[in-house]
């Protein structure tokens, strides 16, 4: 099944690409790599949940904030790829989590965008990745999302 349908029967409609908030281009292709800035969990452009993690939301709030900077990155290695279907290999994601003191769940908060990754590419959507702990984002967003992805020939 490929990627596309994969996203329709998860009933996930690509969102319009975010505009960068400060001086950069949400996507960056270079022969049949794709590179995708920090995207934070904008919906319909606004952050509905904000601040730190431990503190200000839960570990399954900050879950499913993880997914959505997931699609929101699809969104922009859409906009330069023109389809999912020719993603070869998400490579790499790194992921940063706005945490209160005390709380070490990154990886299980970055959890989300990973499994939507492996649920709309399968095998090609595992990757390496990075969970880091941070004491602020831009715009008070509880995480942010990047990756890197590889094209087919």
């Amino acid at each position: 099944m490929s990627a596309e349908q994969r996203l329709r029967d998860l009933g996930i409609e690509l969102p319009p690409v975010a505009k960068p908030v400060a001086a950069y281009v949400p996507a960056v292709k270079v022969g049949r790599w794709v590179y995708i800035s920090g995207q934070l969990s904008f919906r319909d452009g606004k952050l509905e949940k904000t601040g730190k993690v431990g503190k200000d939301l839960t570990l399954e709030e900050a879950y499913r904030e993880a997914r959505q900077c997931a699609i929101n990155c699809l969104a922009a290695l859409k906009s330069v790829a023109g389809d999912l279907d020719k993603i070869e290999k998400i490579v790499k994601v790194t992921g940063y989590v706005a945490s209160a003191p005390g709380f070490n769940d990154q990886p299980k908060v970055i959890n989300g965008a990973s499994e939507l990754l492996g649920e709309v590419f399968g095998e090609a959507g595992k990757h390496a990745r990075a969970a880091v702990g941070v004491a602020e984002l831009p715009l008070n967003a509880p995480c942010e999302v990047e990756l890197v992805a590889f094209l087919k020939e």
